[in-house]
């Protein structure tokens, strides 16, 4: 439990920090520090949406296992997603690394979890 729950809570970090990266790093109509309360309410989304797999880690049953890994996959195909946007936009490479990171902390992540799911058999 210990182990899911501080993969989840560093995947958090990095995608906070991956906001951050993209408000230094903003071109045109894009969340910017000159705003900062767009920079407020995307990292409390991201909070939000962190949220159901913090909670699901703290149990041990195998469905709420299947359902905690298959929601971070869709965390893992998100930071997956950010590596060729870092190729687009000018001043890319901290957003390459950081998405680079967060695709790697968040498959740990998954594995993790995954490693985690044994599926013993009930001795009456």
């Amino acid at each position: 439990m210990l182990k899911r729950l501080t993969f989840v809570c560093v995947t958090l970090c990095v995608a906070i920090v991956a906001v951050l990266v993209a408000a230094r790093h903003s071109s045109g109509n894009t969340i910017s520090f000159e705003e900062p309360f767009s920079v407020y309410i995307a990292i409390g989304l991201i909070v939000v949406l962190f949220l159901p797999p913090f909670i699901l880690s703290f149990f041990e049953q195998p469905v709420l296992k299947i359902v905690n890994v298959v929601y971070q996959s869709l965390i893992v195909f998100s930071f997956v997603s950010l590596i060729p946007v870092g190729f687009l936009i000018p001043n890319g490479s901290s957003t390459i690394i950081v998405a680079i990171l967060g695709t790697v902390a968040s498959l740990a992540s998954v594995i993790v979890a995954t490693r985690s799911t044994t599926f013993q058999p009930v001795l009456k």
